[in-house]
């Protein structure tokens, strides 16, 4: 999952997003048959290439930084000059409801059969009507089993720690994450918008606060393997950029829950590419182009035929890569919080003024 504060208006991802690069800018007078934007390093880099060789179209890809980065470009634009994006889930859910997608052709997308038929069901958007998930995951503790005292197996592992896991604790700094731990801890919604039960969240988190080492989403994982920090929250795909480095490091969901985040791919309803844009989702849901994202980002893919390629080595190595769709949809969906989005915007602030 890109890093995300989804206050704005998440880098729900690969290690190679962590800092992010020059950005381009797409034009409405691009040359190329598809102009798409994505985050950095989230799909192959031969992708132009591979995917002219299959079609005959020629795309241009532009990257974004954040999900709030290009909500800013779609929105000033009306989404002109875009014609595919990649948004997280509650960000696609925004755009759908501003009338700002087109649906899915599912005629012209067969691989949509690749999909797990969970992610054919998912709540944001029941059938795929307007988007189509690309990966997801699960949020929860990722630690250095060497130097933690058994499994950390409650948000209150880190919402309340140990003597000597004090000031070696990190949390993510988005709002919708920061505000997730504290919500699963309490045993209330990842949604929730009751504002007596967000200030109750509030003075969780703010007494949390005084026992963090940092508020961190992006290098978390190599405080981890340096050892600065134990126990972090985490996306299940950065904590494998951390196993990579460092076998003793595990990750582990909460027993009281965790968010299901999911990275979607939308069509914009002005492109021009409609018919393209098309051919390009299903040329990503093909089994051996979706693989790769598991593969080289660490992070799973809503494609059976994909998850069901993969080396077992590779899920042995990194465990969160077994988590199956049924595992994963046990978790409560993040999604569009509508006006309540601004009081989880206090909240947040609140929290990080305070001493």
């Amino acid at each position: 999952m890109k890093g995300t504060n989804l206050s704005a208006l998440k880098p729900l991802s690969a290690k190679v997003m962590a800092i992010s690069l020059i950005l381009g800018s797409a034009h409405a007078t691009s040359a190329a048959d598809l102009v798409i934007s994505n985050w950095d390093g989230y799909m192959a880099k031969d992708i132009a290439e591979t995917f002219k060789a299959a079609t005959g179209l020629e795309i241009e890809v532009v990257n974004h930084a954040t999900n709030e980065e290009i909500m800013g470009k779609l929105m000033a634009s009306h989404g002109k000059g875009y014609d595919v994006v990649f948004v997280s889930s509650p960000f696609a859910e925004v755009l759908n409801g501003q009338g700002m997608l087109a649906p899915i052709d599912k005629a012209a997308v067969p691989n949509l059969a690749n999909l797990y038929p969970e992610a054919v069901n998912l709540a944001y958007d029941p059938g795929n009507a307007f988007s189509v998930p690309y990966t997801w995951g699960a949020t929860g503790l990722c630690y250095r089993s060497d130097l933690v005292k058994g499994t950390p197996d409650s948000w209150m592992s880190l919402l309340q720690p140990s003597d000597d896991l004090k000031g070696k604790t990190t949390m993510l700094a988005t709002d919708r994450w920061l505000m997730a731990a504290g919500e699963l801890a309490k045993g209330y919604s990842v949604n929730e918008a009751d504002p007596a039960k967000l200030d109750e969240v509030k003075e969780l988190l703010i007494q949390a606060k005084k026992t963090l080492l940092a508020y961190d989403d992006t290098t978390f994982y190599s405080k981890l393997v340096s050892g600065e920090a134990h126990l972090v929250q985490a996306w299940d795909g950065w904590c494998n950029y951390g196993i990579t480095d460092n076998k003793d490091i595990k990750f582990v969901v909460p027993k009281e829950g965790s968010d299901l985040w999911v990275d979607t791919i939308v069509v914009m309803k002005d492109s021009e590419h409609k018919d393209a844009a098309m051919k390009f989702i299903n040329f990503i849901l093909d089994a051996k182009n979706h693989a790769w994202a598991a593969q080289n980002i660490l992070y799973k893919v809503p494609n059976k035929a994909a998850m069901e390629s993969l080396d077992p080595a590779l899920i042995k190595q990194y465990p969160t890569m077994g988590m199956t769709p049924a595992e994963l949809t046990k978790y409560e969906l993040l999604r569009d919080l509508g006006a309540a989005q601004k009081n989880y915007a206090r909240v947040v602030s609140e929290i990080k003024a305070a001493n």
